[in-house]
């Protein structure tokens, strides 16, 4: 695990090339003034330069290199210029600080690479990576969490094959921070198991239901003030056989978007209410519609980053005219990948790259040369 460098050029570091600059600068200034105006003394601000942008090594060199630049220079004067012994103290101490104060820095440089590192492993643990063609699907996804330093929030999404055909989730857990993710991780793990083994997409989303109460009630019992946690999220299936149909649930959130080269088509609202709420409504699940899918039709599905971001005026992104616009002028921006890099991009420039929440863009569109059907039966993943 190394520390990122600064100041590098085509990959090599040029971080020595100021406090370098300054010592030799200091140096021909102190040569070409009057003895009554001697600026050897400052000196001592090219350790204290090297240790903000070198490592440790480097800046104990510059911290000797300015003792030696100091004596070799204030030597050179006649005696009654010479600024003598305080100020060769004060570049030895000064030296000195400055290798400490970039000891600190490194490490604390280090510390912060862990900390990402651990947040970049528990990201791909929670969203992990999805093979090309997975399921039977082309898919393309952009994920951008409101803390850049966590990397990591409450959007979620998957896409699991089995014997019953490709299910896909995509959801957006209440709240934020870790309590976010651990929702998210529990919901992931149940969709993975029921997706795979349940011929019933309705069976799935009520999985995704129990999951939710169980997780809830233990972080309750845990003294977590987690009774009111919910997710709003969305179940897709592509079935094995029959026509080009999507089998979705919508549990409180925004339907997905039908983009193809005959345009940008909702799909239905749907009347679920987030997970966890059920019991609102005497513990009844979401209708489960089937859509037919025109060829070439990617369906996009996002998080409320999306649609609620917002520019400098308060305006919203305006997703589905953006998305329209960009389709009627070339029709093969309806592939998953330009799809996502789309929306993506244009929902960083409208907000002027201010999220204020996670913010997930996610396509699938499924394959239809031969032998690209989805997954049938297999291993778990």
């Amino acid at each position: 695990m190394a520390r990122p460098e600064l100041l590098r050029v085509r990959g090599h570091s040029v971080a020595w090339l100021p406090p370098l600059a300054l010592l030799v600068g200091i140096a021909v200034a102190d040569f070409n003034t009057g003895g009554e105006f001697r600026t050897i003394s400052w000196i001592v601000l090219v350790p204290g330069i090297a240790a903000a942008i070198c490592g440790v090594w480097g800046t104990a060199v510059f911290a000797v290199l300015a003792i030696v630049t100091y004596l070799g220079v204030d030597s050179a004067w006649p005696h009654q210029y010479q600024t003598g012994l305080p100020d060769l103290i004060l570049v030895v101490v000064g030296g000195i600080l400055a290798v400490l104060a970039c000891v600190v820095r490194v490490r604390g440089e280090l510390r912060m690479v862990h900390m990402m590192h651990i947040a970049e492993t528990t990201r791909r643990t929670v969203l992990r990576p999805l093979p090309p063609g997975w399921g039977g699907l082309d898919h393309a996804a952009a994920y951008l969490a409101a803390d850049i330093e966590a990397r990591v929030g409450g959007d979620f999404y998957d896409i699991q094959p089995g014997p019953y055909g490709t299910r896909v989730l995509l959801g957006d857990v209440q709240g934020k921070g870790l309590y976010a993710v651990e929702v998210a991780a529990a919901l992931l793990g149940t969709f993975r198991e029921a997706g795979y083994h349940e011929a019933d997409l309705a069976t799935v989303a009520a999985h995704l239901e129990t999951r939710m109460l169980r997780h809830r009630g233990r972080t309750v019992a845990l003294g977590r003030d987690d009774a009111d946690r919910f997710a709003t999220a969305v179940l897709l299936g592509f079935p094995v056989a029959g026509p080009p149909v999507v089998e979705m649930a919508v549990f409180g959130h925004e339907p997905p978007l039908a983009v193809g080269p005959a345009g940008v088509r909702a799909l239905p609202d749907g009347d679920g209410l987030p997970l966890g709420l059920w019991d609102l409504v005497g513990d009844h699940g979401p209708t489960v519609r089937r859509v037919p899918l025109e060829p070439g039709e990617t369906l996009l599905l996002f998080t409320d980053g999306v649609t609620e971001a917002r520019d400098t005026a308060g305006m919203f992104y305006p997703l589905v005219d953006e998305v329209t616009r960009a389709v009627a002028a070339d029709p093969g921006t309806a592939t998953p990948a330009r799809l996502v890099t789309l929306v993506r991009d244009g929902t960083l420039r409208h907000s002027g790259g201010r999220l204020v929440d996670d913010t997930t863009v996610f396509a699938v569109r499924p394959r239809t040369k031969a032998g690209e059907t989805p997954v049938q039966g297999g291993s778990l993943s």
